[in-house]
């Protein structure tokens, strides 16, 4: 059995999404894992706590699955040090982190919707991965900067995948991914939509005129956006069943091979076409939150 360490900041529906689509798997006996705790870089007690009510849902869903909760209150921890120098602050961070979670054994961390930078020797300790909404070979940032760079490129694909966190932000080795078309179907119009605006404005001027709301942008963020979470569970089912591993921080597969990162585009596709199905064949409820992007 894979036992996870699971990382979440617990601001939103996100985090509860991904934390129930794991356990949902795991109670179908789809998935043979045990998450050995949550970890929480907020404790709910702080005077200053915008997201409380959210963090309490999250909170109360944990222990309502029988997860040890671990928690670590970041605002209340050497607040002079951060102001001084975060990055020394991140190292006595990340070992309060350490200390915290040490009585668990676990044998991949999974941050999900964790919103704090892990300090080197946390990354160096530990096997984690973290979500990045972009191909292995796309581009780097927020995923607002993704894809106004893919917009800017014109580009044929976009996906998201799974990586090593590693002493190199968001450059650790990408584990496994999924990809889709943003070219054909219903796509076209938009892209031709945008080269329209594009003969009067510049791609700046759309940005602060229609940002998140520009029709194209909006239609490469939804289809990207509802493929995080069957990523992120179809890869815990790659390690559950021994197809792929972290050996030196770089994906192993089964027979030993070092290899680039595993596409799971097909399953995820897959998961997806099922979720369509029970959804027609079940009552709609509005959940107003997007998988992961309210973690």
């Amino acid at each position: 059995m894979l036992r996870l360490g699971w990382f979440s900041t617990g601001r939103g529906p996100g985090s509860r999404n991904l934390l129930k689509a794991v356990m949902d798997r795991k109670l179908a006996g789809d998935l043979d894992v045990e998450i050995a705790f949550v970890f929480c870089n907020w404790s709910n007690e702080e005077t200053d706590n915008p997201k409380r009510e959210q963090r309490q849902m999250f909170f109360d869903m944990v222990e309502g699955y029988g997860i040890p909760l671990v928690t670590a209150s970041w605002k209340e921890f050497m607040p002079e040090l951060r102001e001084a120098d975060e990055a020394a602050w991140r190292v006595e961070y990340g070992k309060v982190l350490r200390e915290a979670v040490s009585p668990y054994e676990f044998d991949l961390g999974i941050l999900a919707g964790y919103m704090l930078w892990m300090d080197d020797e946390t990354c160096d300790e530990f096997d984690m991965l973290n979500l990045h909404p972009a191909l292995p070979d796309g581009p780097k940032g927020t995923w607002q900067e993704v894809i106004w760079q893919l917009i800017s490129e014109n580009a044929e694909r976009q996906g998201a995948m799974m990586h090593v966190c590693t002493k190199e932000w968001d450059r650790g080795a990408a584990i496994t991914y999924c990809g889709f078309p943003i070219r054909g179907g219903n796509y076209d119009a938009l892209w031709e939509q945008m080269a329209r605006k594009l003969e009067s404005s510049t791609l700046d001027q759309i940005k602060a005129s229609e940002g998140l709301e520009e029709p194209l942008f909006k239609r490469i963020r939804e289809d990207g956006a509802k493929r995080e979470l069957p990523l992120i569970t179809e890869t815990i089912r790659a390690f559950a069943d021994g197809r792929v591993r972290i050996e030196d921080k770089r994906p192993v597969t089964s027979d030993g091979t070092v290899r680039g990162p595993v596409d799971l585009s097909e399953m995820v596709d897959r998961a997806l076409e099922d979720q369509r199905c029970r959804e027609s064949t079940t009552p709609r409820r509005s959940s107003g939150s997007s998988p992961t992007g309210s973690s």
